[in-house]
């Protein structure tokens, strides 16, 4: 099978690192990869946000399957392109990813479905917002209604807080309309689904950590580490996710004419009365991919094709035992302003324990050295019989890379130890 793969950070290197191992697998190209996924796939120079671009490589290179990684694509019809050239599409239509390119349109599919979540309202305008503000007070949680690279979400403790991330998202990438809602209580899961439109498979469930501080502190990020699975995501959580949130949810999608198709990432908060949606993303979570995709033992490629030519109801899910962690490197200043170009090294030392896996998210190799280029930079995943132990394999490795302005967190995994 020929495959290609769009993207370019860690979940995309956990992806061409899942279908490399397939027997699949003919030939893997990935447009525009990095530094790490250049090891085991050809990487393009190519938009991939450009539909017509890589509609010609695809019919040019006779691509049997597109994987498409980020939302970006998505949102701008690559796949819509891809599927009306005849090519076999891993991720949803334009209209199916509005569950993540639109948080106004999440929230209208969940009234329209029943499925629980946080009591919301929506403004087009800074006035309207802070008047709601105003009157209902803080904590508030504000969110950009569009696109916002995993960081358009505000949690505000205060009005002052509350106030300034009105403007600040207004000013924003996702800005122009701005949903504010309820601060639920409780811990967070990602809960993961595949789905071809017709079958729809529970795949797993994870913890991610936002902030970028110790402790859950600071600013929110596209997420600084992850495990899986999730010891407070319960069989019987999964089980009321599915049908209260999941089954209604795709159900109104396919009866407003948008069946969703391709990986479906549901981020709950896990409360007293119940699981409830924050969240939809269109595609896999990144660094829960990572975490999530090494514990996975069915052959992925054959999964992901079986999802995209309406097979999934022949296949069956098999995992290992174990429990997997990853522990993001980042650029000192994320999630603000930082720099690029540092030599990274120690990296396969860092990777030389068979259950250790260095996934590349912002890298670039110069003169013969990987070096950072991006916030993000590498992802340290580790497998162990349990989250302690593979916090512990994560940690010893990513102490082995030498990196002068990278950090991490220290306390991955806090809440299941």
């Amino acid at each position: 099978m020929r495959v290609l793969v769009l993207g370019g950070g860690g979940r995309e290197h956990a992806l061409c690192w899942s279908i490399s191992r397939s027997p699949l697998l003919k030939k893997l190209w990935c447009a525009p990869g990095n530094a790490g996924i250049s090891q085991i796939a050809e990487c393009l120079a190519l938009n991939p946000s450009t539909a017509g671009d890589v509609v010609d490589f695809c019919t040019r290179e006779s691509v049997d399957l597109l994987v498409i990684g980020p939302e970006a694509p998505l949102a701008a019809g690559v796949s819509d392109a891809a599927r009306d050239a005849g090519i076999a599409v891993f991720g949803p239509s334009r209209a199916a990813a509005m569950l993540e390119v639109s948080k106004a349109f999440t929230k209208e599919i969940c009234t329209a479905s029943g499925a629980p979540t946080a009591a919301y309202a929506t403004f087009d305008t800074p006035e309207g917002a802070k008047a709601y503000l105003t009157e209902c007070g803080a904590p508030m949680v504000v969110k950009a209604d569009g696109l916002a690279a995993g960081k358009g979400v505000v949690v505000a403790e205060t009005m002052a807080e509350g106030m300034d991330a009105i403007d600040r998202i207004f000013d924003g990438p996702g800005g122009g309309t701005v949903v504010l809602e309820e601060k639920l209580i409780g811990e967070e899961a990602s809960f993961f689904v595949l789905t071809d439109g017709k079958t729809i498979l529970p795949l797993a469930g994870a913890q991610d950590h936002k902030r970028v501080g110790e402790g859950d502190t600071g600013p929110n990020t596209g997420g600084m580490g992850a495990y899986s699975p999730a010891p407070a995501f319960t069989p019987p959580i999964e089980r009321r996710a599915m049908d209260e949130i999941v089954l209604p949810v795709l159900a109104e999608m396919t009866a407003r004419g948008t069946p969703y198709s391709g990986v479906l990432y549901v981020g709950l908060i896990l409360t007293e009365n119940g699981p409830k949606l924050i969240e939809f993303n269109a595609r896999f979570g990144d660094p829960e991919c990572q975490c999530i995709l090494p514990r996975l033992e069915t052959d992925f490629l054959a999964l992901v094709h079986a999802c995209a030519t309406g097979d999934l109801g022949t296949q069956t899910l098999a995992w290992k035992s174990a429990a997997c962690l990853t522990v993001v490197m980042a650029a000192q200043g994320y999630p603000g302003d930082y720099g690029k170009g540092d030599e990274i090294a120690g990296l396969d030392a860092a990777s030389a324990d068979p259950n250790t896996l260095v996934f590349h998210a912002g890298t670039a190799a110069r003169e013969g050295m990987i070096v950072s280029d991006g916030g993000r930079v590498l992802g340290i995943t580790a497998l162990g019989a349990d989250v302690a132990e593979a916090r512990a394999r994560a940690y010893d490795a990513a102490a082995k890379i030498r990196w002068d302005t990278g950090f991490f967190r220290s306390d991955i995994g806090w809440r299941a130890l």
